[in-house]
């Protein structure tokens, strides 16, 4: 039985990639056609877009690369944005030294 989510239901609803990591909270869907065209996805706290992309607000993810959407989102890993593990801890080095500053 198909169950039917109206987009203003999904607004804050958690998005994890299919290898189960955190990726962030959806802000809005798009329509385009009458048919839902993709998801803007907001970058939140220790979720892995804001260790991939600091200082991104947030991204689109294409409906196509929608896996499953229930109480949370599931995303395809290839929405993921390439990263290393180098790339994300020298990330959260800038951020944390952004933080010494504002608090200076």
């Amino acid at each position: 039985m198909v169950k039917l989510v109206s987009l203003n239901e999904t607004k804050g609803r958690k998005v994890y990639t299919e290898l189960g990591d955190f990726f962030g909270e959806v802000e809005e869907g798009f329509i385009q056609n009458n048919k839902v065209y993709g998801w803007k996805i907001k970058s939140t706290n220790n979720s892995l877009l804001s260790k991939i992309m600091s200082s991104a607000k947030g991204v689109i993810i294409p409906q196509g690369l929608v896996n499953a959407i229930g109480d949370v989102m599931i995303i395809s890993k290839t929405a993921v944005p390439a990263y290393t593990e180098k790339n994300t801890e020298q990330n959260e080095k800038k951020k944390g030294a952004e933080s010494n500053e504002e608090a200076e």
